[in-house]
């Protein structure tokens, strides 16, 4: 028999489901700064899937994908518990912004985690999320996207160890890209895999994926893959899928040489291979002329690209993968 759990003010009995918050402070004007959990506690015993979303306030994604899962996955069928953390960083979220824009010393939660408990106001939220999270989590997807300014095709970041790369599998037969991660970098990603555990951050959507239907589709799509990770590791019942070929390699973020407007090749496709040299997207000034070309660095694939046409120099316009084989 699986035992109660209790994160922040949710607590679930055994094959039940609990919702609260996670208390960091409280405000001058009575006001709070917390974040919303979710806890799913199986009727017997099984690993602890921990989901966490919104570490960015311009990536809702999380968010739709842990309402979706709550609605689908019955406790009383469920081996084990997942705690859903939809937001992490709930001012930068209701900002709508990358961070929190009242914190400009600790602004990206994910470059300052695990924070600090006597920190900047972010290092004080991440400090937080991640004492509860290393005490309960067995294993961790943070799902991120191309926020406000890109879009992301279905890619992750994952260490390089068996169990890690077990979880990466486990995602399914959608996400076929699987780059290297940094584990010394700030996230809950990092901090996982420093403890030996299984961790990964997973990357779909941005403001491409807003028009109406597709966002839907983008939670509907890493829902499969959550869905797929509790068949895998036997949480649920069901018959597990897994993707035919697996890529490695490492992201390389391609930058404007000009400023102007972004016009990506019309004949490209996300996530399939390309040859060096290969023509990825013009910059044109205002008056149509071309300024410069982006190409292709290796042999690889794009999974990402700037979603604003007008571009400043130095801004990021491409996401690539350099594609060293395969898993």
């Amino acid at each position: 028999m699986n035992s109660t759990i209790e994160i922040g003010s949710a607590k679930a009995d055994p094959g039940s489901i609990s919702e609260g918050s996670i208390l960091v402070e409280k405000l001058a004007g009575g006001g709070e700064i917390s974040m919303p959990v979710t806890i799913i506690n199986g009727i017997s015993d099984g690993p602890c899937f921990w989901i966490n979303g919104g570490i960015h306030g311009d990536e809702p994604e999380g968010i739709l994908t842990c309402s979706l899962l709550k609605k689908v996955i019955d406790p009383k069928k469920l081996s084990g518990c997942i705690v859903l953390i939809p937001v992490i960083n709930v001012p930068a979220m209701e900002a709508a912004e990358r961070g929190n824009p009242l914190d400009t010393f600790s602004y990206d939660m994910n470059r300052i985690y695990p924070g600090r408990e006597e920190g900047y106001l972010s290092e004080r939220i991440a400090h937080v999320h991640k004492e509860w999270m290393v005490k309960y989590a067995d294993m961790e997807i943070s799902i991120h996207s191309g926020g406000s300014h890109s879009y992301l095709a279905e890619a992750m970041f994952a260490a390089t160890d068996e169990k890690t790369q077990e979880l990466a599998r486990a995602m399914g037969e959608d996400w076929k890209v699987c780059l290297y991660s940094n584990v010394t970098s700030k996230s809950p990603m990092a901090v996982m895999s420093e403890m030996g555990r299984p961790a990964l951050t997973v990357e779909l959507g941005g403001r491409s994926s807003t028009a109406p239907g597709k966002f839907l589709e983008v939670g509907e799509k890493i829902l499969k893959a959550c869905v797929n990770i509790l068949v895998h590791y036997k949480m649920i019942e069901g018959e597990a899928h897994y993707p035919s070929i697996r890529y490695k390699g490492y992201q390389q973020a391609l930058l404007a040489p000009k400023s102007g407007v972004f016009l990506p090749n019309k004949n490209i496709k996300f996530l399939s291979l390309m040859k060096k040299n290969d023509f990825i997207a013009a910059i044109i000034d205002y008056q149509g002329n071309e300024l410069c070309q982006l190409t292709a660095p290796a042999d690889g694939m794009i999974f990402g690209l700037r979603a604003l046409p007008n571009v400043t120099v130095g801004e990021w316009c491409c996401f690539y993968a350099i594609i060293e084989g395969e898993w």
